[in-house]
């Protein structure tokens, strides 16, 4: 997020503190999306990621005025929706990925044996990113699902930037071998 966007959303808070109510929606449509994504890759269900997102949500819009640091709302969020996932985790230890595809696989390109195995490989990606400790999955959508650098990964997470490039990098190691051991050659896509 550019300073300017920060400043912008620190700005956006105190409409809303100061009764606009209709400020927060733009909050949300500025940062729904990337919470999704994030959610989603930590939990593996769309329906899951979403309540926990719009949970996250209605919490900040009700704790609002505890954000010391509005300019940094977008962070103060992510460790709400963060911890939300988090416990999410903890009651239903799930590990299981959906044998329902998120939408039918349908190719513009007369191909279906290619569309076949991009199915085969996302469930393998899937899979293997169930596996992964929560703090390394965590890292490794930051960093390359959401693009986010490591300055801005370790602002969110408030750990260091040489911890979370271990993370990432052990990340991509377990998906690598996890890949290779489910059939897809040299980790491919990792």
């Amino acid at each position: 997020m550019t300073p300017a966007e920060a400043a912008a959303d620190g700005e956006l808070v105190a409409r809303v503190l100061r009764g606009e109510r209709e400020a927060y929606a733009e909050l949300v449509r500025r940062h729904q999306e990337p919470l999704l994504r994030y959610a989603f890759g930590m939990v593996s269900d769309h329906d899951a990621a979403a309540d926990l997102v719009q949970d996250g949500l209605v919490k900040a819009y009700g704790s609002l005025a505890t954000c010391q640091e509005p300019a940094r709302f977008g962070a103060w969020l992510f460790r709400i929706v963060k911890n939300r996932c988090t416990d999410y985790l903890k009651e239903h230890r799930r590990r299981d990925v959906s044998l329902e595809p998120d939408a039918p696989i349908v190719s513009d390109r007369d191909d279906p044996l290619r569309d076949l195995e991009r199915a085969r490989l996302r469930q393998a990606v899937e899979r293997a990113l169930g596996e992964l400790p929560e703090a390394q999955r965590e890292a490794f959508l930051l960093k390359h699902v959401e693009g986010l650098s490591y300055e801005e990964m370790a602002e969110m997470l408030g750990d260091g930037v040489s911890a979370l490039k271990m993370r990432v990098m052990r990340a991509r190691d377990a998906l690598k071998v996890s890949l290779e051991r489910a059939g897809h050659a040299n980790g491919n896509g990792v």
